[in-house]
């Protein structure tokens, strides 16, 4: 006689012990730094422009190369990096960011020549978009109580904001002291001790089912290496390379649009681009870093060929525009709390097109300080107005579910818009006259964005 069978018996999941208050913190603080390192990598290359282009003998086109390699890398990958760290687990999408980032870094920094360099800064990029998405889950994941998890992002932002005021005097002074090749070394000791912070199970984040679609992404970085290329040859007067590259961009546009329409996963959130008043959030925060970005290339270029300042004391130049991030947002976060994202919006637009418009002023006249000074403090006041508010009105325009795909789709525009900034600016670097012009399409550019938020919100 046989014994009845047992009924089978599903195997429990081991329950993930809860991480200490002492790893939490531990963990926060590789997840800031990890973002103070990809944010300092946008700041931290611009006082080293000169010397960098003596070195590697590269004319502005070439140093457009070197700043955009970065952000078109990043800008284009951010969506899906997202949607990959989802799928392959965030602490695995994190750590090997980080690698990839110190590693980088430390060959960027005996890149032989320019192409070496440019390569070097995409593969930054590419490493940079893994980190990003990655962290903010890790953050939810370590802080799932809501107070708890804001206290901790405005850890997370406080630390990785002060890169923008870090970045340009950290530069200007490494390149005095070892030349341009020491700004990417700086990263290495960074990237060890993040990596450190992150280690062991505290910070895990189990698989998901989230699928990648590769090619249509592969498609959206073509498209906008080659619409940057034909930009910089613009610039450059190399008319053949920008039709060549132009006629590129327009067919790797047709391919991703046409892999968009078919893909089960497509890359661009369609649910949060329909909702109503995003485009104008979108506009806006492209607008903001093509001011910043452009600003952040060509001054530094004028105040040393021009008005005769060391890396040092060009770095330091830029305090009245990178102290404000340090300690506005604070007040803008009370400001939003009170009467919502969309005068702090306006308000930073404004400041951000008066201080552009300043600085164009003060090319024409021969760059002088005190001028330029009042401009970068308006334009300091006014991304710092502008970034925190963008964040909120994104979240707060994005359908019921998606506030995260809506936030990566903004930071993703951010790029982009920094991107296009140091082409188009850069395209006008030479002369006094273009060189206002220069600092007046950025103002224009904030102002059109100010008028479209201005309207979306009318209509809404």
């Amino acid at each position: 006689m046989t014994a009845p069978a047992l009924p089978a018996v599903t195997p429990v999941p081991p329950v993930p012990p809860v991480p200490s208050a002492a790893a939490r913190s531990r963990a926060l603080l590789g997840l800031a730094l990890g973002y103070f390192m990809v944010l300092l990598d946008t700041t931290v290359l611009s006082v080293a422009e000169p010397d960098l282009a003596a070195s590697l003998g590269s004319s502005t086109a070439g140093l457009q190369w070197a700043v955009t390699g970065y952000s078109v890398a990043f800008g284009a990958l951010l969506l899906s990096a997202g949607a990959a760290a989802d799928r392959y687990g965030a602490h695995r999408a994190f750590r090997f960011g980080i690698a990839v980032f110190g590693a980088g870094s430390l060959l960027s920094a005996f890149a032989p020549d320019l192409r070496t360099l440019v390569l070097l800064r995409a593969v930054l990029g590419v490493a940079a978009a893994a980190c990003v998405p990655a962290s903010m889950a890790l953050i939810t994941r370590l802080h799932p109580e809501p107070g708890e998890r804001a206290r901790a992002v405005a850890v997370w932002a406080a630390v990785s904001g002060c890169a923008m005021a870090f970045g340009p005097m950290a530069g200007g002074a490494l390149v005095d002291l070892a030349g341009w090749r020491a700004v990417f070394l700086v990263n290495v000791p960074l990237a060890v001790l993040v990596l450190g912070l992150v280690a062991g199970r505290a910070v895990h984040c189990p698989r998901g089912g989230r699928r990648v679609d590769w090619p249509a992404q592969l498609a959206a970085c073509a498209t906008l290496a080659l619409f940057t290329d034909a930009l910089i040859a613009l610039g450059d007067s190399g008319w053949p390379r920008a039709a060549w590259s132009g006629a590129g961009a327009a067919a790797a546009c047709a391919v991703f649009v046409r892999r968009e329409r078919r893909s089960p996963a497509p890359v661009l959130p369609v649910e949060v681009l329909r909702a109503r008043g995003t485009g104008a959030v979108l506009l806006a925060g492209g607008a903001v870093n093509f001011a910043m970005l452009g600003v952040l290339f060509l001054l530094p270029l004028l105040l040393q060929r021009e008005v005769g300042l060391s890396p040092t004391l060009a770095g330091v130049a830029f305090l009245p525009m990178t102290l404000p991030p340090g300690f506005n947002p604070l007040l803008t976060g009370r400001i939003v709390a009170k009467v919502g994202p969309w005068r702090p919006v306006l308000g930073g637009l404004a400041l951000l097109s008066a201080g552009c418009a300043v600085f164009a002023v003060a090319v024409l006249l021969g760059t002088p300080y005190w001028l330029l000074a009042v401009g970068l403090l308006l334009a300091g006041f006014g991304v710092s107005f502008a970034l925190p508010a963008l964040v909120t009105a994104v979240v707060t325009t994005a359908p019921e579910g998606s506030a995260g795909a809506a936030g990566g789709l903004l930071n993703a525009v951010r790029q982009v818009g920094a991107t296009l900034g140091v082409a188009v600016t850069g395209a006008f670097a030479g002369g006094a006259g273009p060189e206002a012009v220069a600092m007046l399409l950025p103002a224009a550019v904030c102002a059109a964005a100010a008028l479209v938020v201005r309207r979306s919100r009318r209509t809404a």
